[in-house]
């Protein structure tokens, strides 16, 4: 069975084509290096790109540790007693609105739990050996205190009530049985304390159930909650704001008269917020230098992504606005396909702006290089853990850059994906995952690095919050 977004005998090789940015960018660098129009970015055939030791660009998994440091660089030295101290100031949070954000405090019992001895089963509270003569009345959870038991003596009791004093065992309502009488046996001897939760059983107060840098999963927010929590001292969520560029841009309709949909305003907001961060705006912004330095300025987000405008094209005015406010330029075109022409640059020493390339693919392969790890960092989430499997079949590599390929994973092996030109976006809406294809491509059956999209492993209605 063919793959969702296979397409049969399509060949690999197109999908690596110099786009428009990353051609413009290659032409930016041969500026840069002083070169000026004598150098030709477009390299004899058969390929059309710039030899490594000509090339500025930085390497794949060097540019994802500059983003990560990025954002450690904008935190307060690390007391001795912590793993982890953002310096931005931690929040009180309801449990309601903790959901995959990083505890910056540890979570310490606020009191034994259970705080009282309660009964593990349905049935009837005993003390000494039977048989019992039962009491009329009964014991329910959230009741006060019973009366204490006497040796001979039972009494129905409800998972979670207190147990009386003096309680022997609980006897299970499926194991006991009543005489003529009334008077209850136990078909099987009883251990003392059998089914009964202890005071203190899961933890006594004062004692630490999770540490600084736990992320909030719904089974941190239970354990809160029964731990006595109401509001939980948290790392806040990084903000992000997202600038798209570019005149051609149509908000809705079919495409027309040299005009595109816009396909990254509607995909890149949810995206960050999978990633972690709280989107505070998102705003359209036409080409014109001074409207971009206006909003850059202007922003309070801990991250601005900007989308295309980053070659060096007549109208991509990002790093002549970066140039112009003094931003210090951490990452100036990354060795990866698609995507070349992405950017990451400190603009304040609290603010980052990772600059998309304009074509759809080659934004996610930004966002995965640039803005994931620096957005973990903000965050104090921990990096996800490297796997690896087996490709179904052989991948084209780009002779000097890393390739980020979407497949499909069918058991213990992924299936490459096709329409994965930078343009396209039809073979990463099937994928469950990224191949890292080292340069030079991969054969079939090669272990590859695989990267999850954040919505795989988390479930979309988990991510999204």
């Amino acid at each position: 069975m063919t793959a969702p977004g296979l397409r049969d005998g399509a060949p690999a090789e197109d999908s690596d084509d110099l786009d428009v940015e990353e051609a413009l960018a290659l032409v930016r660098e041969a500026k840069d290096d002083g070169t000026g129009p004598a150098r030709d970015p477009r390299p004899a055939e058969p390929h059309r790109h710039a030899p490594a030791d000509r090339h500025r660009a930085t390497p794949w998994p060097q540019a994802r540790e500059i983003a990560a440091r990025a954002a450690r660089a904008t935190r307060a030295p690390r007391p001795a007693t912590t793993s982890s101290a953002p310096r931005r100031t931690p929040l009180s949070v309801p449990l309601g609105d903790a959901l995959g954000l990083v505890l910056a405090a540890p979570l310490d019992a606020l009191s034994d739990l259970p705080s009282f001895d309660t009964s593990a089963m349905d049935g009837w509270a005993v003390a000494g050996p039977g048989p019992w003569t039962v009491r009329e009345e009964g014991v329910l959870a959230g009741h006060a205190q019973p009366a204490p038991l006497t040796d001979g003596e039972a009494v129905r009791i409800a998972t979670g009530a207190r147990v009386p004093a003096d309680t022997t065992a609980v006897l299970r309502t499926e194991h006991g049985r009543t005489d003529a009488q009334g008077r209850l046996h136990a078909p099987r001897d009883m251990v003392h304390g059998q089914d009964i939760r202890p005071r203190g059983q899961e933890c006594r107060s004062g004692d630490q159930l999770l540490p600084v840098g736990t992320q909030i999963t719904p089974a941190v927010l239970g354990l809160a909650a029964a731990a006595g929590y109401d509001t939980v001292t948290v790392v806040p969520r990084p903000r992000a704001e997202v600038l798209v560029l570019g005149d051609e841009l149509l908000t809705e309709g079919l495409p027309r008269e040299g005009l595109i949909r816009d396909a990254l305003g509607p995909m890149l907001p949810p995206w960050l917020r999978a990633l972690g961060a709280e989107v505070l705006a998102v705003r359209r912004i036409r080409d014109d230098a001074k409207a971009l330095h206006k909003a850059i300025t202007a922003s309070t987000a801990d991250l601005i992504v900007t989308t295309g405008g980053t070659a060096a094209g007549p109208h991509d005015h990002v790093h002549p606005t970066l140039e112009r406010i003094g931003a210090e330029l951490l990452v100036d075109g990354v060795k990866v396909r698609p995507g070349h022409p992405m950017l990451l640059a400190r603009t304040r020493a609290d603010q980052h702006l990772v600059g998309l390339p304009g074509n759809p693919l080659a934004a996610v392969s930004g966002l995965i290089t640039l803005a994931e790890p620096l957005l973990r960092t903000l965050a104090a989430r921990p990096a996800p853990e490297p796997y690896t499997l087996p490709l179904t079949e052989p991948v084209h590599g780009h002779p000097y850059d890393t390739r980020l390929v979407p497949v499909v994973l069918r058991g213990d092996r992924a299936v490459p994906l096709h329409y994965n030109g930078p343009a396209m976006l039809r073979g990463i809406a099937a994928a469950d995952a990224l191949a890292v294809v080292p340069p030079g491509g991969a054969r079939q059956g090669a272990e590859t690095e695989l990267l999850d999209l954040p919505w795989t492993t988390a479930g979309i209605g988990v991510c999204f919050t």
